[in-house]
Parts: C-alpha cells; sequence; structure tokens
C-alpha cells in the first residue's frame, strides 16, 4: 500500500530516490515532489486568482475538475486569444500587459505574456533590447572576460603544453570591441525577432505612468504615444551607484563606471577599481589578464561579501597569484583628476592617515541603485524603500495599485538577470490565472566569472552558524578531479553544506573551473528539496568535473573517493 502511494505521488520514484525509503532520512524531512514537478514541502503553494491575490488551496487534479465558470473568462488564454488581431507594428489602443523595461525582466515577461494569449506591448527607451544586461553588462563583459582569458591562457600555459607560436603575442583592442558588439547586437536582433513572432509591440521611447492604466510614451524625437492597459509591470532594472557624497565623479573618460570600462579604447597601464565586488573583479580581471597593473580598493576587510568566507579567502589569493593587488578596510575620500590619469586619496575604513594612489583609468563599481527616474511614482504615490527600491507584495503589486506590479532590479532582492526572469514569468502567472507563478528566493543562483570561477546557491557557511544549525560541511578539491587536471586546472574546490539532522542541502559553493555550470547541479538538487546522499550517489560521467560535486556531497554524510 505503501509502496503504491509513493509511485503515484512520485512518478520517478526510483533507486536515485534512496531517501524515500531509508531509516536514516524519512520522507518527512525532506518533503516530496509532487505531481505538480515543485518540492512543496510541508504545504501546497497557493493558487493565484487573475487579480493577483491569493485563493484557496487546491492540487492540480482538484483544478482540473473546477467548471470553467469558477473563473474570470476576461484574462483567459482563449479569451484573449480571439482578440489578438493587431498588427505587428504598434499602433496605441488597450492592451492586457505593458512592460516599461526592455531588459532580461521586462523582455522575458513580454514574451510570456504573449504565449499566454494577452495582447502586449513593451516599452524600452534604450532602442535596443536586452536591457543593461545585454548591452553593457552581463554579456559583453563575458565576451571580452572569454577573449582576456585565452590571450592569458596562451601567454601563460600555452609553452608547457608543447604550443609554439613565433613572434610576440598581442591583443588589437580594436577588434575585441567589434567582436565584443557583434555578440550583442546578434543576441538583441534575437530578441526583437522574438518579439514579432510572438507578436508583442515594441515601442522605442521612454515611458511613464499617466495613471494606474496608462502609460505614456515619449519618443527621443519628442513624439507622445497614450497605451491604455489592464496591467503594467515595470522593469526598468538599474545603473551604476556613485561613491557615497559623490566623492569620484564618474566623466566615462578617466573616472568610468562599469559601462566605460567595457569600452576602454587601449589597455590601461595603471587600473585602479573602486569595489571588491561582482562587478570590479571581473572587469579587473579583463584588463589585468591584457596586461594593466590593477588594484582593487575595498571599504570591507574582505571581498565578495555575500559569498563563503572560505571560498572568498582562496579566491583572493589566486588573484593574488596572477598579480592584482588589493586593499582591503580601505575607502577613497577624493581625487584628482587629470586630462589622461588620477591620483586617489584613500584612506583606512576605521580611520587613520591618508596615501595616495595613481591611475591612468579608475573604475568605479561600488554597486547599482534601481532605475526609477521619469517613471512618474511620485505622482501616483507609489511607494520607495530607504535603498530605492518599489515596494510591492507577494505577487508583485504595488499596493493600493493592483494593477501595477514590478520585478528585477526595481524590487527587493539580488540584482541578477535570472532572478529578474523568473519574476517576470511568475508575475504573468498571476496576470493570466495560470501556472504557479512561483519564485524560490533561496535556490536562486549567483556567479562570479573570473578566472577561476565562483558559484554559489543558498546559505554560507557563516549564515548557518550564526542561525544556530547544526550542519555538516563536505568539500572536494578539484586537483583530485581528474578532468580538472586534464584541462590543466588544480586550483579551487566544492564545497557543500547540509543539515545535520535530515542531510538536507542547504548550501552549496564552488570555486575552480564552470563553476557558473556545475552549480546547476547542486540547485536542481535543492530545489527539489535532495539530500546530500541523493546527489553523492548518482552516477556522473568520468571523467568530468561534475565528479567533483558527487563526491564533495560524499563527504557530507561519509567519505570521497579520491581524496585520503
Amino acid at each position: 500500500m505503501a509502496s503504491s502511494f509513493l509511485q503515484t505521488v512520485v512518478p520517478r520514484c526510483t533507486s536515485s530516490h534512496r531517501w524515500l525509503t531509508s531509516s536514516r532520512f524519512p520522507p518527512s524531512s525532506l518533503g516530496v515532489r509532487t505531481t505538480t514537478g515543485r518540492n512543496r514541502m510541508a504545504s501546497p503553494s497557493p493558487v493565484y486568482s487573475l487579480a493577483g491575490s491569493k485563493s484557496a488551496f487546491f492540487s492540480s487534479e482538484a483544478l482540473r475538475s473546477l467548471p470553467p465558470s469558477s473563473f474570470s473568462s476576461s484574462l483567459l488564454p482563449s479569451a484573449v486569444s480571439s482578440r489578438r488581431g493587431f498588427s505587428s507594428s504598434p499602433g496605441g489602443g488597450k492592451y492586457d500587459v505593458v512592460v516599461v523595461g526592455g531588459g532580461p525582466g521586462g523582455y522575458v515577461a513580454a514574451i510570456k505574456a504573449a504565449q499566454l494569449g494577452l495582447k502586449t506591448a513593451c516599452v524600452e527607451k534604450r532602442g535596443s533590447l536586452g536591457g543593461t544586461c545585454l548591452n553593457v553588462g552581463c554579456i559583453p563583459s563575458k565576451a571580452i572576460l572569454n577573449i582576456s582569458n585565452k590571450f592569458a591562457e596562451a601567454r601563460d600555459h600555452f609553452d608547457k603544453m608543447g604550443i609554439r607560436f613565433q613572434g610576440e603575442l598581442s591583443v588589437d583592442i580594436d577588434q575585441m570591441q567589434i567582436q565584443k558588439e557583434k555578440i550583442v547586437k546578434t543576441l538583441t536582433q534575437g530578441i526583437e525577432f522574438l518579439f514579432k513572432k510572438n507578436k508583442v509591440d515594441y515601442y522605442i521611447g521612454e515611458g511613464r505612468l499617466a495613471e494606474a492604466t496608462q502609460v505614456v510614451v515619449t519618443s527621443a524625437e519628442g513624439d507622445k504615444k497614450l497605451l491604455d492597459t489592464a496591467n503594467i509591470i515595470l522593469a526598468t532594472g538599474s545603473e551604476p551607484s556613485p561613491l557615497p557624497g559623490n566623492a569620484v565623479p564618474i566623466d566615462e573618460k578617466v573616472i568610468v563606471s562599469s559601462t566605460g570600462a567595457l569600452s576602454l579604447p587601449r589597455v590601461p597601464g595603471k587600473l585602479a577599481v573602486i569595489g571588491g565586488g561582482v562587478i570590479g573583479l571581473e572587469l579587473g580581471s579583463v584588463w589585468r589578464n591584457l596586461g594593466a597593473e590593477v588594484t582593487v580598493i575595498e571599504f570591507l576587510d574582505r571581498l565578495l561579501p555575500p559569498v563563503d568566507g572560505e571560498i572568498a579567502k582562496a579566491f583572493q589569493k589566486e588573484m593574488e597569484k596572477t598579480g592584482i593587488k588589493f586593499q582591503l578596510g580601505t575607502k577613497v575620500v577624493g581625487a584628482d583628476v587629470r586630462e589622461d590619469s588620477a591620483t586617489l586619496h584613500v584612506e583606512p575604513a576605521k580611520g587613520g592617515e591618508q596615501s595616495q594612489l595613481d591611475a591612468d583609468v579608475v573604475l568605479v563599481a561600488v554597486g547599482r541603485r534601481p532605475y526609477t527616474r521619469n517613471l512618474g511614482l511620485e505622482e501616483l504615490g507609489v511607494e520607495l524603500d530607504r535603498m530605492g527600491r518599489v515596494v510591492v507584495d507577494e505577487t508583485f503589486c504595488v499596493p493600493d495599485y493592483p494593477s501595477i506590479r514590478a520585478i528585477g532590479d526595481l524590487i527587493k532582492g539580488p540584482m541578477l538577470a535570472h532572478k529578474a526572469e523568473e519574476e517576470g514569468i511568475a508575475c504573468v502567472e498571476m496576470i493570466a490565472g495560470v501556472g504557479e507563478g512561483h519564485v524560490n528566493y533561496d535556490t536562486i543562483p549567483s556567479v562570479v566569472y573570473t578566472h577561476p570561477e565562483i558559484a554559489g546557491v543558498g546559505k554560507t557557511e557563516e549564515e548557518l552558524k550564526a542561525s544556530g544549525v547544526a550542519y555538516c560541511k563536505g568539500s572536494f578539491p578539484f586537483g583530485a578531479n581528474s578532468r580538472a587536471r586534464c584541462i590543466d586546472v588544480s586550483q579551487g574546490f566544492v564545497k557543500v553544506l547540509t543539515d545535520k539532522a535530515t542531510d538536507k542541502v542547504l548550501g552549496a559553493w564552488i570555486m575552480g573551473p564552470e563553476a557558473g555550470e556545475l552549480i546547476a547541479q547542486l540547485v536542481l538538487g535543492m530545489e527539489y528539496g535532495a539530500a546530500a546522499e541523493d546527489l553523492g550517489r548518482t552516477c556522473t560521467a568520468h571523467p568530468t568535473l561534475s565528479e567533483a560535486v558527487k563526491e564533495a556531497c560524499m563527504a557530507c554524510y561519509g567519505k570521497p573517493i579520491h581524496v585520503a
């Protein structure tokens, strides 16, 4: 009887789900994957009504048994699709959804809404879809990181592999920029194509709220168009933050933001990076790989505050091996800026004697802030928190304005493109009244695309200690992984943190090759409530880097094979 029940609730009750029959870690302690495809743990997820408010709890079977009259038909896909006879070229009029912002959260929300049969428009003032991420952020930075990593590998490692080249190795910065822009253009045009295929109306201009159901679009030429809509999704993203008090004003020539650092015309002799976070370290790595002297100045006494401390310390040592210098616990209080260089004035964060640091280029990378200018929020009385983020409820709705929602960098949570995308889909599902409208903020991964890469998900060891959770830690070095050795990598490790009582994975951190790809293995496990033993007993191909993840999990409940 019990076996029959488990096979009904968990169709994939195979040998890979050993915890189902394990006396050590019973199902009740770990959660069970239901037929709806989401780990429910102790309670089911709520089903949202079309208005976005929580309705009663129903299983998927119960929902299917409800008569059509139980739902409002005004926004269901079947009803909306019959009204979709509109041109692919924007013509104004009434929409079901208008998305303001064409970045990862915005364009994904727009496409998803159209796929669900909602008449949809997207407003983007940049004139190029993809937002900061695709135009001047994630994508161009990874493009030049890839180029710089290849250059550094050829310079530093080819000789011992027996690869020889004639003459001096050099990098053509102009060609590097051309390659970067080609990648960006290809991807932005790809989104425009997806808009056309999904019949999303695309307005180029600045979107501003006129009313709770109206958006005014102003073109660069000053022409205005009024869009009426049942729902508005704000997804305008974020912008680089200046130093407190604007101590070092950005001019995008000598003092640059992340945008300027992507397009430097030449390799600077000396680059000073203000900020030891993800953006500063990634871009600092680019120019260090290409030959610049790089100094990172960080106010805190450690790098990468959100990252597990053990990983961050190991990472700093690896960065120092490449020649990057660090001044931790240091603040920048001012700068003397000349036509082609600058002198920074720095002092200990806790106070002390001031010193100077000369640089040809200074990158200010102290974080980002929500972009809410000219959205019309003040006129409507939309509340912002102390960080300038739009306050929303659990359905992404602005209080007192159920027709206005906000997602991505505009609201609380990590400023990550994939987080915005998940929120975009969830938000639209809530509007349409289909799907789960679900975002699990405990399993959103983060990646630092340096060399070596860092990736993590869930809790850090410091967080578990602070909360008093009894935990186990398992780790495995890439130096003991066959594939890592084959690609000439020996540094880095995988670290897995589990609940001591249940073996459930609470957090995972990786520093090493392809960390950003490997973390998905652990994210998936955490999303479905896996124990470390589930992952440790899953067969992985040999030789692969994923074996390091498997053995780190094995170390949580027993002993890995390939370390003594």
